[in-house]
C-alpha cells in the first residue's frame, strides 16, 4: 500500500476543514492501508491519479450493503487534493472509476454527498446520476446539522 500515506494526506484535509464526510478523527497511513485493501480484497475498484508522480486524487467503490442480494450495488467516491478542483481530475477518477465497475459486471453506482455541495452535485450529475433521496439533518459535525443527497446510475 505504497499510496496510504499520499491518500492519508489528501483526506485530512476533508476530515478537519470539511463536512464533505462525516468522520471526525484523522485517519493515519495503517489505517488508511487496511481500508485500501479491504476494498481491493472484496474485488472493489481503489484508482489513484497522480501528477508529476505524486498521488493528487483517488476513487473507489464500496458496498452498498452487506447483505446479498445488493452484492451488484456500489457506493463510489472520489477525493482531490485540496485546491485542484475544476482541472478535470475528478472527472478522469469518476470516468475510470465507472468503467472499472462496468467491466466487474456491477449494476448500478451510488453517491453520496454531504449537502450543500455544488461541485460533487455538479460532477455526479455530469456522469449521469440522479437524485434520489435527500435526508434532513442525518450528520452533525463542526457544531452543525448536515443534510446528505444520494445520486444514483444504473451502469
Amino acid at each position: 500500500m505504497s499510496d496510504a500515506q499520499a491518500i492519508s494526506d489528501i483526506y485530512k484535509h476533508y476530515i478537519t476543514d470539511t463536512t464533505i464526510t462525516f468522520e471526525e478523527q484523522l485517519v493515519s497511513a495503517a489505517q488508511m492501508a487496511g481500508r485500501i485493501q479491504e476494498i481491493l480484497s472484496s474485488s472493489l475498484p481503489w484508482l489513484v491519479i497522480e501528477q508529476s508522480g505524486r498521488v493528487v486524487g483517488y476513487a473507489y467503490a464500496s458496498k452498498w450493503k452487506a447483505r446479498s442480494a445488493y452484492r451488484y450495488s456500489v457506493e463510489t467516491s472520489v477525493y482531490l487534493q485540496h485546491g485542484i478542483a475544476g482541472k478535470g481530475l475528478g472527472s478522469q477518477l469518476y470516468q475510470a472509476l465507472f468503467d472499472a465497475l462496468k467491466a466487474r459486471g456491477f449494476h448500478l453506482a451510488i453517491g453520496g454527498i454531504a449537502l450543500p455541495n455544488e461541485a460533487s452535485v455538479a460532477l455526479h450529475e455530469k456522469f449521469g446520476m440522479k437524485k434520489v433521496a435527500h435526508f434532513e439533518q442525518v450528520g452533525f459535525k463542526f457544531d452543525q446539522w448536515i443534510d446528505v443527497g444520494y445520486w444514483q446510475k444504473v451502469l
